[in-house]
């Protein structure tokens, strides 16, 4: 029997010295918005004859699928919140009443790490699962992986996570050669096979990675930097785009660090950080079309640099679980709007996600900024932390209590000085007030397969 799909795309290794894995990430912009929306009716098309839950949603907004011809015209439509999904699977399990395909051509689940409820459901058409290798694979070119390499996978193969298997797809799908171990291993494990197959790339979350680090010279007797990585590819939370994360990373490993961004609900990943080094590209513009929300107005404000808010993201070339207008709760920033590599998607940064985000006396507060202002003052600390947001909501009028572990080396005498230099420090840059308590270096638990979560609802016993 023939299939349609294989393994490795045919021309993989001819792209080896290519500027981009496909044409369409330096494409022009007006070039690119004409193919978007081409693609964006014919999205809308298929809605209307496949999909009563987006049917339902148009005609209650009273709008016609005929009418969404623009990126503009988007903004006729409500927002799909992750609410509406959450209740779509409960409603039709396991896929939802969002199944926009025959049941008999889904050939493929994947999960969310459901680290903000129950996790959804993904159904993929064979269609749907070739799309997918193709955006990520288009990251990880752009992060540094070429065809031939061998790539220690260190993000969790269990829980049906896309870092997982649809990463290991990927990589096949574009020549690479994953080396299956996985954070659920163990660092042990890794580290091991890590010097017995010598890859020239590891991909996992930085926090992880930068741990994998640490601990090589423990278990291996040699430092990371001895065993031949030249590329260090992160995503899945926050870290890989903190300067003092990142140069930690490079200088453990003795590698290049880039990062990449996705979301189940749209594909594994689909914005990635270039060798500049200086924020991730959108790299599937034909697939994806992102609007960026202001939450504070609520308006949809251009790419231009500067501009902060919450990236919105439509659909236009799938099958199976389409998602119009979708809040993805990933809260960014606009580094820039061109890039000597050519590509032409707007480069971001990711500040954290609205859903984490504090409200501390009315200064908006994410746990992932105070995580990088604590990594700048290593040695002094040990670059970790948690939030104690042990109030109802999101809102304190109080001050906010953060944990901060000292350095290894760092004299505990001198405690009261470091918790005054970190108030200090967060009330400048952040413009809220803190309330530090310092502890002991490796205090909270090293990290592993599942994120590390940087907010606790009650203050932990401590030792």
């Amino acid at each position: 029997m023939e299939y349609a799909m294989r393994y490795r795309r045919a021309d993989a290794f001819a792209k080896t010295n290519a500027k981009s894995w496909h044409e369409i990430e330096i494409t022009p912009l007006d070039a690119v918005r004409r193919i978007q929306e081409e693609n964006l009716v014919a999205q809308m098309a298929y809605l209307k004859e496949n999909s009563p839950f987006y049917q339902d949603i148009l005609a209650k907004a009273g709008v016609d699928f005929d009418d969404i011809r623009s990126i503009e015209d988007l903004q006729k439509l409500p927002y799909t919140y992750k609410t509406d999904i959450r209740e779509s699977l409960a409603a039709s399990k396991p896929f939802g009443l969002h199944l926009a395909a025959d049941p008999k051509d889904v050939v493929q689940m994947q999960a969310s790490s459901g680290t903000t409820g129950s996790p959804s459901y993904v159904a993929l058409t064979e269609s749907d699962v070739e799309m997918w290798n193709e955006m990520t694979a288009r990251c990880f070119f752009a992060n540094g992986v070429r065809p031939g390499d061998m790539v220690l996978h260190g993000f969790s193969l269990a829980k049906g996570f896309v870092g997982g298997i649809p990463v290991m797809q990927a990589l096949q799908y574009m020549g690479a050669v994953d080396v299956p171990i996985g954070a659920d291993g163990g660092a042990d494990r890794l580290l091991r096979a890590c010097a017995d197959t010598r890859p020239r790339c590891v991909i996992g979350a930085p926090n992880f990675v930068l741990h994998l680090g640490e601990k090589a010279e423990e278990i291996l007797g040699v430092k990371a930097s001895e065993l031949g990585v030249e590329r260090i590819i992160v995503g899945g939370e926050p870290g890989g785009g903190i300067p003092a994360i990142r140069n930690r990373i490079e200088e453990l490993w003795g590698a290049k660090c880039t990062e990449m961004l996705g979301g189940t609900d749209l594909g594994v990943a689909y914005w990635a950080e270039c060798d500049a080094q200086d924020g991730m590209h959108m790299v599937s513009m034909d697939h994806i079309i992102t609007e960026l929300l202001d939450p504070e107005t609520g308006n949809i404000i251009p790419f231009e640099e500067g501009a902060k808010g919450e990236m919105i993201y439509t659909a236009i070339t799938r099958q199976a679980s389409p998602v119009i207008r979708f809040r993805s709760g990933d809260f960014i920033e606009v580094l820039g709007t061109s890039c000597a590599c050519g590509r032409t998607g707007p480069k971001i940064r990711c500040v954290g996600r609205t859903d984490d985000m504090l409200i501390v006396r009315g200064a908006n507060v994410f746990p992932s900024a105070i995580h990088s202002i604590v990594n700048d003052m290593m040695p002094d600390t040990n670059g970790i932390m948690r939030v104690v947001a042990d109030f109802d909501g999101h809102t304190t009028q109080g001050a906010l209590k953060v944990i901060v572990e000292r350095g290894i080396a760092y004299d505990p005498a001198n405690d009261a000085a470091l918790k005054s230099q970190l108030e200090t420090r967060l009330r400048d840059a952040l413009v809220f007030k803190a309330d530090i308590t310092i502890v002991a270096a490796n205090t909270f638990e090293k990290p592993g397969a599942a994120k590390i979560a940087l907010t606790l609802r009650e203050f932990p016993d401590l030792p």
